[in-house]
Order: C-alpha cells, then structure tokens, then sequence
C-alpha cells in the first residue's frame, strides 16, 4: 500500500550529524525528542517533513547538571525529570512548578524541555519560568553553537528564529541573587492543571537588604500570540517595598500587558481578569520565597 506521507527516519549518533542532515534537508525536516506534539501534527496533515532526525541517541542530551553559574538541562531531559529533580525544585522554583502541571503524567514523561521550547505555542507551561529565570537556549547548527535568550527565541506563535539547520541542545539557567524568590500558576478547563492553560503566569522577585524590590520579572502564557514580558508591571515594582498594595498594582499593570483574544474555552475578558488574579498569586509566592533568604549567603 502506498504511503499518503512517506518520510525517512534519521538517528544521528552526535549533536553534528543531527546538524548535518537538517541543513541537508533544507527546511524539510523535523527533529523528534519526545514527539508528544511532532508526531500528532504528521498524524493530522498539518506538517509533513520529509526527513524525521530522531535526537534520542545522542548521549548527554538528556542531562541536568549543575554548572558553573548555573544549571544546564539538556535538550531531551524529560519534563518528569524536571518536577522530580530535588535541585530544579530548591533553586528555580518556578520551572519545577511549571514542569509539575505540564499535560498528564504520562505526557509528562514523554515530553522534553527543548521539544516544548522548539514547539513555540504561546500557551507553554515551560517558557514563561525560563523566562522570568533568565534561561538561554543554546543551539548548535552550521555555523557552530551560540545561545539565545528563551525570551527572543519566540518571534511569532508556532516560530523561532533558530537558522536553517540549528537546533536546540540545551537550555542554560543562572543562578538567582539571593534573596529570589519565584512562582509559575496556570489555570485550564480541568482540575489539576493537565490542559492547555487558559492563563499561565510567572514571576520573580529580587528583594534588596531594605526588603524593597531590587529586580522583578512577570511573564504571561496564553494571552497573546508569544509569552509576553510584562515590563510596565515589572518597573512598577523596583525600588517599591514588597507590599500587598505594589503586587495589586503590577497585578492590574500585568492585566493591561494581555492581549487575550475569545474562544471556545474563554473570552478574552475572563482571560485577562485571570492574569490579575494568578499574577498577584504568583508575586506572593515569589515574595514569600524571597522574604525567607533561602538563597542568602
């Protein structure tokens, strides 16, 4: 019987075959980790790659390690691996969270963190911890290897702005300053969280020796075409004290930042009360985190 969708599978042994044979292929191939999403949009038609570059057997790509500076998460580490590392969990605290409510169990241990950032959905549980964390996804292509905040990877929903024959291989956090506290909320259509999100919203505090805000990151999910910063929010709380009535009012300047839209699962009216509330959630928990000095010196 003839195939409706033929395409060659390619397992290359190293970070530079798998390079290789994507520039090779000239835009028509797709490179599978987990495959949680690659392999549903060539089920249903909506992409048909000539060649599949399967990562699964490069070694090391699968690995989070601490580093100088840092922690460095490969490619292919696992979502579930994500939730359950004991260090991801004490240090980036609102990665582990983000990690703990991506899709279902099962999902969860299929599903890898540079197959969620090379996805670029606007609804990613991961991209707005990583962006609030700082984290920068190194890619490897022809010209050699280079690193990409997470927040500059996305151009447009569904894109990145990886070249003609790169691809992802790690994804680099630094360590926070002390006295950082972080949180990552989400709410969908079922309990638990194992849906697209309706809103999804991280944040971080730095709070400075006198407990006012020193940095503030706010990042938003599911109410725009990208993750969106929410810069007015976040400039509206340096140098304030970290008091009930600033977080109201980054919440309200986080809510302005929304361009939610109207679907089936909400209108964009709901959407964008929701980021209110979960973004003054989120700084709470952030601020709790930061108020109790478990990263100070």
């Amino acid at each position: 019987m003839k195939r409706l969708h033929p395409f060659d599978l390619a397992f290359p042994a190293s970070v530079a075959e798998a390079v290789a044979l994507l520039a090779a292929a000239g835009g028509e191939a797709g490179v599978l980790a987990g495959g949680t999403d690659l392999l549903v949009d060539m089920k249903l038609g909506r992409l048909r790659p000539r060649l599949v570059v399967d990562l699964k057997r490069i070694p090391r790509l699968d690995r989070i390690e601490r580093v100088e500076g840092g922690l460095r998460i490969g490619a292919l580490a696992r979502v579930a691996a994500l939730a359950a590392s004991a260090v991801v969990q004490a240090d980036w605290r609102a990665l582990w969270q983000a990690a703990g409510v991506l899709g279902s169990p099962p999902i969860r241990h299929l599903a890898t963190i540079g197959g969620n950032l090379g996805r670029g959905s606007p609804a990613s549980d991961l991209t707005p911890p990583l962006v609030v964390h700082g984290a920068r996804a190194v890619a490897a292509g022809p010209q050699g290897e280079r690193e990409i905040p997470v927040e500059d990877l996305h151009p447009g929903p569904g894109a990145t702005c990886l070249a003609a024959g790169e691809v992802i291989t790690a994804i680099v956090v630094p360590d926070a300053p002390a006295r950082t506290g972080s949180a990552h909320l989400k709410l969908g259509k079922r309990a638990g969280g194992w849906d697209l999100a309706l809103v999804g919203v991280a944040a971080s505090l730095t709070l400075g020796a006198d407990g006012a805000v020193a940095a503030a990151r706010i990042a938003l999910a599911s109410v725009g075409p990208t993750v969106l910063r929410a810069r007015q929010a976040e400039e509206s709380l340096r140098g304030r004290a970290a008091d009930e009535a600033a977080l109201e009012v980054a919440a309200e300047a986080a809510a302005a930042a929304a361009r939610p839209i109207s679907d089936f699962r909400a209108t964009a009216e709901y959407r964008r009360e929701l980021t209110r509330v979960l973004t003054l959630r989120a700084l709470r928990q952030a601020r709790a985190e930061a108020s109790a000095e478990r990263r100070a010196p």
